[in-house]
């Protein structure tokens, strides 16, 4: 239950019980990149044993997730929601709902995530999913009272497909996105691309009976649909009518979809001062860096790379390796800010970043499918989307005034997403594909965010309760 390139989890191989490092999608993990829980952080729990992850969900509010981040546990399951909430004095930008519900909406597959691992590791792609799971059920029934409103949080905790969440008779008011209050427009269907968060208001101002909740997946030739139900308590009339159709493979109408949310630069988050206090428009980013995703076969097995180069995971998490000046672990010009153009290859690829720069990330996505990228640690500005090759005169069709902060950002299939990032996080940190087939074959690797000034109020020092493994065994901090 090993992948063959990652020596990091030899000593689970063979084990009736997986090793596992879970992670908390979007949660910032501000100065402790040591609880991210990912391979290059984490060292793996061992079978029939348990690890406390401690950490702060300091300056967040909003919709996020956790799931298991090694191997393909994922597909087995064990993710879940986390929801953060605002402190009692910190005002919000609409009305206490009279309810909160959570939908965590993905694709599945009948098969085992072993036998997915497997057929990834013979060289192979996933075939397509098998159906649409909402909180992992193919029925399931929310109830409110007529005339109250109520938030739906909806997560896409799916493999690889992008899906489209309407609710029959009704709008949805999108308020918030992965911590950032949002221009609360109304939206009659939402797309929500893998590894996304959205969280909506739902006003029941219909007639009393049942209605179809509804997610499909986008961008596929096969539309594969989950129903749930709506139901107001005073409903006598069950679910009726055709299942309402949602958009299947319209990437023009998600793409100016996706132009529509807009940061409330008047609405506090976390903190009391607005959203809109931090002018990151008038911030001139002080360096480029352009990711281009490929699809490459290396050793006759399919792999995806970043830049060319497909990641591996090391026989030592990098945090470690890092934190003891391990040598051979990995190296920082392993992957470089351009694309090369050259041969595609495998290595255990880190960037080395600036403690306190403002950077400019360009995902170029040359292929026929959506992409859909993460970084930890942070949430960034997506400022611009467009199609085809990004160039620097692109730049003038950004939006510097009132851009979404979030933590993973969709790609158009032959098209471009630019991101502003502030690195204000020290530590080591994940950029990944939340596509977890290219995840797992290698599109991602670790951005090191470094600051040679030793201090607790750049980074928190090893965790006591720190793993080791690899290199890092018979360390002491």
């Amino acid at each position: 239950m090993c992948l063959s390139d990652s020596s990091i989890l030899e000593k689970c191989h063979g084990l009736t019980r997986a090793c596992l490092v879970a992670t908390r999608n979007g949660i910032k993990q501000r100065k402790n990149s040591w609880q991210d829980g990912v391979l290059g952080t984490n060292c793996p729990i061992p079978p029939n044993s348990n690890y406390t992850y401690k950490f702060q969900t300091k300056d967040q509010i909003g919709t996020f997730t956790y799931f298991p981040s090694t191997l393909f546990h994922k597909a087995a399951g064990g993710f879940g929601a986390i929801n953060v909430y605002e402190r009692p004095r910190i005002p919000i930008p609409f009305p206490d709902p009279a309810g909160d519900f959570t939908l965590l909406v993905g694709d599945w597959y009948k098969t085992s995530h072993k036998t997915l691992q497997q057929t990834l590791d013979s060289g192979k792609p996933l075939p397509f999913s098998d159906g649409v799971l909402i909180n992992g059920q193919t029925s399931s029934s929310f109830s409110g009272d007529q005339g109250k409103t109520y938030m739906f949080r909806i997560s896409n905790v799916g493999l690889s497909t992008s899906i489209n969440f309407r609710i029959q008779g009704h709008t949805m008011k999108l308020v918030e996105v992965e911590g950032s209050h949002t221009l609360q427009n109304t939206y009659d269907s939402l797309d929500v691309h893998v590894g996304q968060s959205i969280a909506v208001l739902v006003t029941l101002d219909q007639l009393p009976k049942d209605y179809y909740i509804v997610a499909s997946t986008r961008f596929t030739k096969q539309i594969l649909t989950a129903t749930a139900v709506l139901h107001y308590t005073n409903s006598h009339t069950p679910v009726s009518g055709p299942v309402p159709a949602g958009p299947t493979y319209q990437i023009h109408w998600s793409m100016k979809q996706a132009r529509t949310y807009r940061w409330n630069l008047t609405a506090s988050a976390a903190r009391p001062n607005p959203q809109g206090s931090f002018h990151y428009g008038k911030i001139t980013p002080s360096r480029t860096i352009v990711l281009a995703n490929s699809a490459p076969r290396l050793n006759g097995k399919q792999r995806y790379a970043v830049n060319g180069v497909s990641y591996i995971n090391a026989d030592t998490p990098l945090k470690l390796a890092d934190y003891f000046n391990i040598p051979g672990v990995f190296s920082v010009n392993s992957i470089q800010d351009l694309p090369s153009g050259g041969s595609s290859f495998l290595s255990t690829s880190v960037m080395a970043a600036n403690h306190h720069d403002f950077i400019e990330v360009v995902f170029q996505n040359n292929e026929n499918t959506i992409q859909s990228w993460h970084l930890d640690g942070y949430d960034f500005w997506v400022v611009g989307y467009g199609f085809g090759q990004w160039t620097t005169a692109t730049r003038k069709s950004y939006n510097l005034i009132d851009a979404l902060t979030r933590h993973t950002a969709q790609v158009y299939p032959r098209s471009w997403t630019t991101i502003w990032v502030s690195l204000d996080n020290q530590g080591m940190w994940n950029m990944r594909s939340a596509v977890w087939e290219r995840q797992y074959l290698g599109q991602q690797f670790y951005l090191r965010v470094f600051n040679p000034v030793h201090s607790p109020a750049n980074e928190y020092d090893i965790p006591k309760n720190a793993l080791l493994c690899g290199k890092a065994i018979g360390r002491h901090p």
